[in-house]
């Protein structure tokens, strides 16, 4: 929701309407608030501080390019930043993706990346049925309207249900800790979302999709939810096999956040388009981008021989050298390997500590991206009356002084509305050590929640 403050400033918060701390400076993992009280950043904000705060290599590339060039017309010509950022990308995907397009927000990457997927269609055959997208329960894709209408996060899209596009429907995520059956195997269970999702081509005419937009690995939504092993591709199989094209939603979970550049590569299943961000400008910037097979490529190509698609501050000089000296920086000191190895250790941690805590019905996650869901009962999975606020709760008690850490809390884990969790997801450049301290606090604030509900749920 939102809350005015200081008469002019509209403050969007999806948590509270309550006044935030203000933050007066940041450095490497750690937050100085204008109180003075100094607060342990656990999860890079929405997973977006990749390198912690106040890197000195980035802020020197961008001091420079402030005395180049900040800005020039995307479509009145190229820049130095820009162009390297996209040869970069490319190179990041080891060739299998073979274009780059630079915007800005999340939001918008997957706005662009429903229309090239329309577009590339278009293009193809003047007229084309493929009008339809398949999205997921359970997923997050952004906050303007298309995005909105691919996602499916409840307390953030009803309200604007009227306004969301009608040519969208969703099935099932891939989320074995609520949705396996007893007994059944994981060969099983794809299987059966496979069939959910060829089922669903059937219902709306299989000449008539567009695409299907799928989260590698969840975040906000469901708390870092990784596909099985084979999901993916079975999920490339049913789209490619009826001339859809699959669309990788990497914004949250992507370049290296997993513990590999690409979350699909763990797997080996290539999109047709990929949508990247948050890490790519480590919150230094505010960029992000697509990455398009070259089959896509080649259907523009045929066409128009253009991306119909143009924003004002599309590969920004100042915001591309701001990314490029970000994924450099994580390439030099060879920082995706450490969170691959730091985020078994947090992941180990975590299961240690917290596992059999009265709040905890599961903790999941890969790499430096981990979630931990509260639920009531632990053999039911059923999560807490949502007037308890528990997520809200354990984000606020973090902030407290004494607590002093920023954990990401979000609901809606059991059905869209109900449930909770909460995310950490610090930077690729954690030890040991920081690791330890984190789930040292979040384990104190968990006690100190349960401490004043358990009377509520005892009763």
């Amino acid at each position: 929701m939102g809350s005015l403050q200081e008469d002019t400033y509209l403050y969007q918060s999806v948590a509270d309407s309550s006044p935030c701390p203000t933050v007066k400076s940041a450095d490497g993992l750690y937050f100085t608030l204008e109180s003075g009280q100094k607060v342990l950043d656990a999860t890079g904000g929405a997973a977006v501080s990749a390198i912690g705060h106040g890197n000195k290599a980035v802020i020197d590339a961008i001091v420079r390019q402030l005395a180049a060039v900040t800005y020039c017309h995307p479509g009145y010509f190229q820049n130095t930043p820009a162009l390297e950022l996209a040869d970069w990308l490319v190179k990041s995907t080891g060739g299998q993706l073979s274009r780059a397009c630079i915007l800005g927000s999340g939001s918008e990457a997957v706005e662009a990346a429903l229309k090239l997927a329309y577009q590339y269609f278009a293009e193809l055959s003047p007229g084309s049925p493929r009008l339809n997208f398949i999205s997921r329960r359970g997923s997050w894709h952004g906050c303007t309207i298309g995005a909105l209408s691919v996602g499916d996060i409840k307390a953030r899209t009803t309200l604007f249900e009227p306004l969301l596009l009608k040519n969208v429907s969703k099935v099932s995520p891939c989320h074995p800790w609520r949705d396996m059956k007893e007994g059944e195997t994981v060969e099983e269970y794809v299987a059966r979302l496979k069939q959910e999702l060829e089922d669903e081509f059937h219902r709306l005419g299989p000449e008539t999709v567009c695409a299907f937009i799928v989260e590698p690995m969840v975040g906000t939504a469901l708390g870092c939810v990784t596909a099985l092993p084979g999901y993916l591709q079975a999920m490339k199989e049913v789209c490619h096999r009826h001339g859809a094209l699959l669309i990788f939603d990497e914004i949250m979970c992507g370049l290296g956040r997993t513990g590999a550049q690409h979350a699909w590569q763990h797997d080996g299943v290539v999109p047709d388009i990929q949508t990247v961000g948050k890490v790519l400008g480590g919150g230094y910037a505010p960029i992000s981008a697509l990455l398009v097979h070259e089959r896509v490529i080649r259907g523009l190509k045929e066409g128009s021989g253009m991306f119909a698609h143009s924003q004002t501050y599309q590969a920004q000089p100042l915001t591309c050298i701001a990314a490029l000296a970000t994924q450099r920086y994580i390439q030099e000191n060879n920082l995706v390997e450490n969170a691959r190895c730091m985020g078994k250790y947090l992941g180990e941690q975590l299961q240690l500590h917290l596992r059999e805590h009265p709040l905890v019905g599961d903790v999941r996650g890969r790499g430096l991206f981990w979630a931990v869901e509260i639920v009531q009962d632990k053999a039911t999975k059923a999560p807490f009356d949502p007037k308890l606020n528990i997520a809200k709760r354990i984000r606020s008690r973090g902030l407290e002084p004494g607590y002093d850490i920023c954990i990401f809390s979000a609901t809606g884990a059991a059905d869209g509305w109900n449930g909770d969790q909460f995310l950490l997801a610090p930077p690729y450049t954690v030890q040991k050590e920081d690791v330890d301290e984190i789930v040292k606090r979040v384990a104190k604030v968990m006690d100190s929640v349960w401490k004043d509900i358990e009377p509520v749920v005892r009763a």
